[in-house]
């Protein structure tokens, strides 16, 4: 991606209802971002997140902290921010700050995904039950300003909830969220919301979970900061060959997705439900979680640790300013290290330019 630069970092030209909201007038913006084209220099924005063994967020680490590989090669690391998750606004900015810098501003509060894959097979049922209560204890964790919004996978995509904080809303949709059918019309909520930029016929079209993740990937890019998507599931991918050579292939669509996802700046933490010590198709849930910047995490012994896990991984997260390497473009592994073996890093693992 290419990021432009002023005094801060510069994101791109603000979303009609963000600058309605902040009566900004379309001619304005225009004008600033003419005014800082001619800076417009490659840049890749990387969102990190630093947990220690207990999954407990780790804050207050600089760039001396941080080491980056792209391509197995060191890069620069031009800037490192801190972002909390009890800010008040995304990326610590204030709409008027966010202005003043030509920094697109995201809405108050952070942006969560529950995306529910349905399944009545008794090893998956009992464990959908059993994280269905744990998602609803935990919009208790959340802050009065973030939002929520709740998908289904079965035979197809279905949209249950858009963002809101309105607790029964969403308990209403969870409880929906593991059964087959029952979809209803869905309405938008005030800014942020999802629906404006869903589509809503290629849903009804997703045959795979990895489809339909890139059908929400495709709408989450319209809304601005990081968010979070949280994949109550039991598996991604294919199970091929025979007894002795078997392995997981992810469906054509995943490709896509996973940079559909980079771009939305959307984490997938992955919640394994089935009630078994291994199944070949959790081999998915880990790869999309390691690709996006999230977490792998079985329920079926302790499912109350995943869930703090998560509470950790969303208390706040690095965002990361790197100047990419010159060389070819196309898509580049990237990784980063920390100053200390303790802890461990959630970001994606590639991005493209």
């Amino acid at each position: 991606m290419r990021v432009r630069f002023a005094t801060r970092l510069m994101w791109p030209a603000l979303p009609g209802c963000l600058a309605a909201l902040l009566g900004v007038s379309g001619a304005a913006l225009a004008q600033e971002i003419r005014v800082r084209e001619h800076v417009e220099v490659p840049r890749v924005l990387v969102d990190a997140r630093v947990v220690d063994r207990r999954g407990d967020a780790i804050g207050s680490l600089t760039a001396r902290d941080f080491r980056v590989l792209v391509d197995g090669r060191p890069a620069l690391l031009e800037s490192v921010e801190w972002v909390e998750g009890t800010q008040p606004f995304a990326e610590g900015l204030t709409p008027e700050q966010a202005i003043g810098t030509g920094a697109q501003a995201a809405p108050p509060g952070r942006l969560v995904v529950f995306f529910f894959q349905a399944d009545f097979a008794q090893v998956r049922l009992s464990g959908l039950m059993r994280m269905k209560a744990r998602a609803i204890t935990f919009l208790n964790t959340l802050q009065p300003t973030d939002r929520v919004a709740v998908l289904s996978f079965d035979s197809h995509l279905r949209f249950r909830q858009d963002f809101t904080r309105d607790r029964e809303s969403l308990e209403t949709a969870i409880h929906r969220s593991i059964m087959f059918g029952g979809e209803e019309h869905v309405a938008a909520s005030p800014c942020p919301s999802l629906v404006p930029s869903f589509d809503f016929a290629a849903a009804v079209k997703a045959a795979s979970p990895e489809t339909a993740l890139l059908v929400v990937a495709r709408a989450l890019e319209k809304l601005p900061g990081a968010k979070s998507l949280v994949y109550f599931g039991w598996g991604l991918g294919q199970l091929s060959g025979g007894s002795v050579l078997r392995r997981v292939t992810m469906g054509r669509d995943y490709a896509p997705a996973r940079a559909a996802l980079a771009r939305a700046r959307a984490s997938v933490f992955a919640i394994d439900v089935t009630d078994a010590d291994y199944h070949d198709l959790e081999a998915g849930l880990e790869q999309v979680a390691a690709d996006t910047g999230g977490f792998y995490a079985k329920t079926n012994l302790f499912p109350d640790q995943a869930m703090t896990r998560l509470e950790g991984a969303l208390a706040g997260h690095y965002v990361l300013v790197v100047v990419r390497p010159d060389g070819p473009h196309g898509t580049h592994a990237i990784s980063i290290e920390v100053s200390s073996k303790e802890w461990t890093v959630l970001a994606r693992s590639t991005y493209d330019d």
